[in-house]
């Protein structure tokens, strides 16, 4: 239910961008003010959540460990399980953000008789890093269209993406591997009954979204032509801030961009924002130090506190009326008085 919902929300997000071009003619509306409005909502929604993120106390010491951590000098600790220092804890986040680390030690669970059986799950972390690292030499390539000249860096990226030189315009491996790798995330979230139990809407409509993007960009490519040279005449001024919309691009451009643009729109308020957070994650930045630093709760404030003999003293008669032993014995009438007297004799 949750896909079908995510699904019908991109197609009218389609729908929309068909009929405000084609119908009401509104390109500058969604060639200019719609990107604006979404590198801006994007910007400052990133920066709000991170700041967030920095601002939010942190009163135990939380890092994710699962080897040996530094104690004795003779005993060999995990220096990437359990970093002591900073350096350990920058390969460690080096190896996650850039390798998937964690993912790739994924384990898979299946009951075997009455046998639980763990083995290994690779396809998740090769799909995962696929589709990340396609998507981003898509936007690296992508920076043609908004620079003028075009760096170096990008013609080296172009040449090593095209390299099969097929067809003309010559294919793009990373387009249609970025296509492919979406898709199997998500007919991974639609085969697998217990990943399907826990999808929401939320997981589902960036899935759909990117395929939208890339496919409508696949389809400007060899299929529905446009006009490249207004295309990055638009885009070029937009990078400049001095935009103008030249006649003649084609629908399927804006219907393209402004899907682009709701993704940068929504980037900050999804699970997507996951390419912030990682860096702010306590469990992953701390080093794993506490048998050589003392980490002091910052929360800790002096607590009025309930002693044992402040107990025992309000409930002795009762807790003797019981049976349930006392430290000091419950003192009778005649011997509260002697004491009284004695005091006051004194």
């Amino acid at each position: 239910m949750g896909a079908l919902f995510s699904l019908g929300v991109v197609i009218a997000l389609v729908l929309v961008a068909l009929v405000g071009v084609k119908g009401a003619h509104l390109q500058p509306v969604f060639g200019v003010v719609i990107p604006y409005l979404a590198v801006l909502t994007f910007f400052i929604g990133l920066i709000y959540r991170v700041v967030r993120w920095g601002k939010t106390p942190v009163p135990f010491h939380i890092p994710t460990t699962c080897g040996q951590q530094k104690s004795l000098p003779w005993i060999k600790y995990s220096k990437l399980e359990s970093p002591a220092t900073g350096k350990e804890v920058f390969l460690r986040m080096a190896l996650e953000v850039l390798l998937f680390r964690s993912l790739f030690r994924n384990l898979k669970m299946q009951r075997s008789g009455e046998r639980v059986v763990y083995g290994s799950a690779k396809w998740l972390w090769l799909g995962g890093i696929i589709f990340h690292y396609s998507f981003l030499i898509v936007l690296i390539r992508h920076l043609r269209l908004f620079t003028n000249p075009v760096p170096s860096f990008v013609h080296l990226i172009e040449s090593f993406d095209g390299f099969l030189q097929i067809g003309l315009p010559k294919l793009m491996m990373t387009g249609v591997i970025l296509l492919a790798a979406v898709t199997y995330l998500f007919l991974r979230r639609i085969y697998i009954p217990s990943v399907r139990y826990i999808s929401l809407p939320a997981d589902y409509f960036p899935l759909f979204l990117i395929m939208a993007i890339a496919t409508t960009g696949i389809l400007m490519r060899y299929f529905i032509r446009v006009d490249l040279i207004k295309v990055k005449e638009l885009t070029t001024g937009l990078a400049r801030l001095s935009p103008t919309v030249p006649d003649g691009i084609g629908t399927i451009f804006y219907i393209h961009i402004f899907l682009v643009s709701t993704l940068f729109a929504y980037f900050p308020f999804s699970k997507l924002v996951h390419l912030g957070g990682i860096f702010m994650s306590p469990t992953r930045n701390l080093a794993n130090n506490s048998r050589m630093v003392r980490h002091v709760n910052p929360w800790n404030y002096p607590v009025k506190v309930h002693t044992y003999e402040e107990y025992e003293e309000e409930f002795r008669d009762k807790m003797v009326s019981v049976g349930i032993p006392v430290e000091k014995p419950l003192e009778t009438k005649e011997s509260e008085e002697a004491t009284e007297e004695s005091e006051g004799k004194e």
